[in-house]
């Protein structure tokens, strides 16, 4: 079944229209709260049901609007919806009740304490973030749950929301919303480390890419990353290694050390980004020659060996620009028995 529709956040004082959907017993958006709009009748544009539907939601005829995007929705195996997204902030008329939900105009910081589905979350972040047109896919199998999503045509990054105890919520986000929200999600820390004549091991470095989201030009873990939905921690470590550094290593290469909670709020590129994460942490200590490495450009811009002992010193009194948790450190240390509980 294909089906064709507007929706449109209209905004003042900082403010959005938004419509909480509690009337129809039969709804597909029963209790969620999403803009005004609805179905193309025969033979109307976007600009024609957009200006419709919202007359007939809110008595309001807008003056001023924005075609912002494209979104495709997949739903199970039998729906396929496109939906022409629209901003207003110029509209005359007086308000009306709708027959649809309850109208009330929500603060923009406030959206994203209300019901929403998955993707709307991504695509207020885009209106936040962008001012270009965008083509937004989204893909929900039919318990509700956001099974992928792909951003002008390329796929975008989902993560479980976990407990504190690493159970899955049930819950599907995108990676932007998840450090938007600062949602606990799952990730990989392996650190490498070889043999020396100072401490006992040097560990390796990584520098992260000036294009990274959070902390860039930071040295950083080995490598290190996030658990995809779906995926699980070990075979997540495995793709890491191998994507950011070219190594191909096995599940017997690595030894688990234990699980770090970790959580942040910082600024950068001018956005806020919230870190909360639960961190499976590996030690590998095959042997590695960081000439022949083949580094993703993307994630990483260069690699080093550091003393052991050296570099937690740097860490500790903040002179080596870094995004390492202390704490997790030293349980690398102690798992190598550089470090003891009485002389950390």
């Amino acid at each position: 079944m294909r089906k064709e529709s507007t929706l449109c956040y209209i905004e003042q004082d900082n403010k959005y229209l938004m419509l909480h959907r509690v009337v129809k017993k039969n709804d597909v958006n029963k209790d969620k709260w999403i803009g005004v709009g609805g179905h193309f009748e025969h033979g109307e544009s976007p600009e024609e049901c957009l200006l419709r539907e919202v007359k007939e939601e809110t008595g309001y005829t807008l003056t001023s609007w924005k075609y912002r995007g494209i979104v495709t929705f997949v739903y199970g195996e039998d729906v396929i919806e496109y939906m022409s997204l629209y901003t207003a902030d110029a509209f005359t008329g007086v308000p009306i009740e709708c027959d649809e939900g309850v109208l009330e105009w929500v603060e923009k910081d406030r959206i994203k304490e209300l019901n929403l589905w998955e993707g709307d979350r991504i695509f207020f972040r885009l209106l936040d973030e962008r001012e270009d047109f965008f083509s937004l896919k989204l893909v929900y199998n039919k318990s509700d749950v956001l099974e992928y999503a792909a951003l002008d045509g390329i796929p975008m990054e989902l993560f479980d929301v976990i407990n504190p105890d690493g159970s899955k919520t049930g819950v599907v986000k995108e990676r932007g919303v998840a450090h938007r929200e600062g949602a606990l999600h799952a990730t990989v820390h392996t650190w490498i480390v070889r043999k020396n004549d100072k401490s006992g091991y040097d560990v390796l470095l990584q520098k992260r890419s000036l294009c990274k989201d959070s902390n860039p030009g930071s040295y950083d873990i080995s490598s290190a990353g996030h658990v995809d939905a779906g995926d699980e921690t070990l075979e997540s470590a495995l793709r890491e290694l191998r994507e950011e550094l070219g190594i191909e290593a096995t599940e017997d290469d690595l030894t688990e050390v234990g699980v770090h909670r970790g959580k942040f709020e910082a600024v950068f590129h001018g956005r806020l980004f919230k870190d909360n994460e639960l961190s499976t942490v590996y030690l590998y200590r095959k042997p590695v020659d960081i000439t022949t490495l083949t580094l993703q450009e993307s994630e990483v811009s260069e690699v080093i060996w550091m003393d052991f002992s050296e570099c937690r010193a740097k860490i500790k009194n903040k002179s080596l620009p870094n995004c390492i948790y202390l704490e997790e450190f030293d349980m690398i240390g102690e798992k190598l028995g550089i470090l003891s509980e009485k002389n950390i």
